[in-house]
């Protein structure tokens, strides 16, 4: 939407959330508290590391998943990443990494930092569905060239405005990241079905119905209410919005898995299980830049 467009018809923030920091990392939503409001959307962490604390998310280890997706977007900076079964290249602003764990990953040190002085950005996971969440793993690496923009808004997941995401993700979920320059107004218009919606903003400050400052997540009232957004500081708002049909299946938890039952938790906990003892007998995977791509 233009410059121009009102925010009278704001729908309402019910919740808010600073989320918990650790070091560089802060956790905004977990499967046990908004992801049980909010799914599909079960987790979101953003980043933020400078010069003094790149390295401690370099110093990640790798760890498992099943039953998700993770979708990695960039607001500031770049990572790079590197497999020799999918190539190499630079995931900055506008591009994403998408892993779809189903079945089973190990993952966690498939991007690294090349030379960005600063890296900013966002990890969200999705809930999966019963036909995928113990499915053949997927990874892929989109450029910014790669993904489709309407207005101030790249289409990360779904479809919005006629311009669909080349992500295989679920049906029924969309998840955008927006600047929006200082004094500029928006509009995102959920599909039929989409009541759950929510944002995050990276930078900057915007007006909802009510202020909402860099570092905060929101949520807000359910429903397919539009949702009218005005960057209201100095400098640009950069933030990330989801909406979606409501997951109609309970959560079952894991260390790193959400399922849709205990028998598909306890599929892929087995299966976690067998590819960690394959992932000790492969030894070193390290690639020359650093990278270690997600086994699967």
């Amino acid at each position: 939407m233009s410059a121009s467009t009102s925010t009278k018809a704001a729908r309402a923030i019910v919740q808010r959330t600073r989320g918990h920091g650790h070091g560089p990392i802060t956790r905004l939503m977990s499967p046990s508290d908004l992801g049980q409001t909010l799914k599909p959307f079960v987790f979101l962490d953003i980043f933020d590391a400078g010069e003094a604390t790149i390295g401690a998310m370099s110093a990640m280890p790798l760890h498992p998943h099943s039953g998700i997706a993770t979708v990695t977007v960039i607001t500031e900076g770049h990572l790079r990443f590197d497999d020799p079964a999918i190539g190499s290249g630079v995931i900055g602003y506008g591009g994403v990494e998408w892993m779809r764990a189903g079945g089973g990953v190990w993952h966690g040190k498939e991007m690294s930092p090349g030379d960005a002085a600063r890296i900013q950005g966002f990890q969200l996971w999705l809930a999966l569905p019963p036909d995928l969440e113990n499915s053949a793993p997927e990874s892929r690496y989109l450029e910014a060239r790669d993904t489709p923009r309407v207005g101030p808004a790249v289409v990360i997941v779904g479809n919005h405005e006629g311009q669909q995401s080349p992500l295989s993700a679920p049906a029924g979920i969309n998840y955008l990241l927006v600047t929006l320059r200082p004094g500029e107004s928006w509009v995102y218009r959920p599909p039929a079905g989409h009541s759950v919606g929510w944002l995050a903003l990276a930078k900057g400050a915007l007006r909802a119905d009510r202020p909402i400052d860099a570092g905060e997540m929101v949520v807000f009232e359910h429903g397919e209410t539009p949702i009218a957004l005005a960057a209201s500081g100095d400098g640009d708002a950069v933030f990330v919005i989801g909406s979606a049909v409501p997951h109609p299946h309970p959560l079952h938890l894991g260390h790193y898995s959400v399922h849709t039952s205990a028998q598909a938790l306890a599929d892929g906990e087995r299966r976690i299980a067998e590819l960690r003892r394959k992932l000790q007998q492969e030894g070193d995977r390290r690639t020359d830049s650093g990278a270690i791509p997600v086994f699967r």
